[in-house]
């Protein structure tokens, strides 16, 4: 499991406007203007005056937190989400498997790069530049994770891969009121991209772009972002609700490896393990139409209170949202209504238990303005070890109360592989050996 470190004192955020060199020069020449004025008029200062009213002391930067590329599970599965996302899919044009593997030693080398920051190789002015300048001279880190997984297509007869393919992985099919686009949906090859700032993602996904192209084209987009936690707790979506309340904790080695990390000797082929299937599903939201929504009739749609995010036996609107929510003394649903969307997901049954438990990693997105509505919406990420898991949850959704107000309309299944061990190895060498 990846562990958030800070980066050595020499990776800086780069500061912007002059350089502090620059400045310094000019303050000095203008310090030294004024000490000849004043010279000349008979009263001039000392050097060392002068200069201690004139030269600005520069603020120190905030410095950039890296998170480790190398281990057993890829980072951003794991890791604490950061504030922006890009997740992008892409369907590989590699000519064969030779190709394929050069590809994913590309992106190894890359994203190998990015996540540590440093120093670009330096050309000549007149050369093609080795990065694209959106960070600065120094590509700082800032948190930036890179998380690669693979599509059921990848698996067909053009790489000989097909006896290969994780047991469960499957093309997304619609369930029933999906409304999915297919520019939208699928693909070879999933790159998820986050980063505590957005022009690190940017930047990292240009770069990305540059160096594979050759290899893979892109097949659909969708960029996210975390509000931050108002007033206290978990964040809130676009709807007001707060989102990813009930999680497994990522700090529980034992939960994890039940929940969301394909295990060693199990039906998986053996180079899966330490990986996890992947789901992204993009669901746009009517906002205009929730807004007419009364508050109460909104809490009873979700199960939770809206403040607070408690569940619906707790009124006060600072009660903790930690509390469990309890079904068994309301079998019919009077206080917490049966086809709400967390009774729905997570029944609290027997029967549902071993299909009620999937991390989730959710960003919220905004492409507007798209007439005639608003384009506003969530990019659901979730992991498990079992794909299955995810579609059962899913299906007991098809008939939850927040139906009239959601249109998923894309994403698509894919599994995350396993993490990059040492400087030697790169992303899909179980696969591609």
């Amino acid at each position: 499991m990846a562990d958030e470190t800070f980066a050595p004192p020499g990776e800086v955020w780069s500061g912007e406007g002059c350089p502090v060199s620059a400045f310094a020069r000019r303050s000095f020449l203008q310090g030294a203007a004024a000490g000849l004025t004043t010279a000349a008029g008979g009263a001039a200062l000392g050097s060392g005056a002068a200069l201690a009213d004139t030269v600005a002391v520069p603020e120190a930067q905030p410095k950039s937190r890296a998170v480790p590329f190398h281990g057993y599970h890829q980072a951003g599965i794991a890791t604490a989400p950061q504030q922006d996302a890009i997740f992008v899919s892409f369907d590989v044009t590699a000519s064969g498997r030779t190709e394929l593997t050069d590809l994913f030693r590309t992106l190894t080398s890359r994203a190998r790069f990015l996540t540590a920051g440093g120093r670009p190789p330096e050309v000549p002015p007149t050369a093609t530049p080795t990065d694209n300048g959106i960070l600065g001279p120094t590509v700082v880190a800032d948190g930036l994770t890179l998380t690669v997984g693979v599509g059921a297509s990848l698996f067909d007869d053009r790489y000989g891969l097909s006896a290969r393919k994780p047991v469960q992985l499957a093309t997304m099919t619609p369930f029933r009121h999906d409304d999915l686009d297919p520019a939208l949906s699928q693909g070879d090859l999933l790159i998820q991209i986050c980063a505590d700032h957005r022009d690190t993602t940017v930047h990292a996904l240009i770069d990305i772009l540059t160096h594979t192209g050759s290899a893979m084209k892109l097949r659909w987009r969708i960029d996210g972002q975390r509000n931050p936690e108002r007033p206290v707790g978990v964040r809130r979506d676009w709807f007001g609700f707060k989102d990813g309340i009930s999680n497994p904790s990522v700090s529980d080695d034992a939960q994890m490896n039940q929940v969301v990390w394909v295990q060693p000797k199990n039906a998986e082929p053996a180079w899966a393990a330490g990986g996890t299937y992947h789901v992204v599903r993009i669901v746009h939201f009517f906002i205009e139409a929730w807004q007419k929504v009364p508050v109460a009739q909104q809490e009873q749609i979700f199960g939770r209170r809206k403040a607070s995010g408690a569940p619906m036996y707790a009124a006060g609107e600072n009660t903790t949202d930690l509390l469990d929510p309890i079904y068994t003394n309301d079998p019919q649903g009077l206080i917490t209504p049966l086809n709400s969307h967390i009774r729905l997901a997570n029944p609290q049954t027997p029967q549902t238990a071993s299909t009620s438990t999937i991390l989730r990693r959710s960003y919220d997105y905004d492409r507007s303005p798209n007439p005639p509505e608003l384009d506003m919406g969530h990019a659901f990420v979730c992991f498990q070890q079992e794909l299955n898991t995810y579609i059962a949850m899913q299906t007991r959704l098809e008939d939850e109360a927040l139906v009239p107000f959601i249109s998923p309309r894309g994403g698509g299944y894919f599994f995350a592989l396993p993490g990059v061990r040492d400087e030697k190895d790169h992303y899909a060498r179980g696969l591609l050996i």
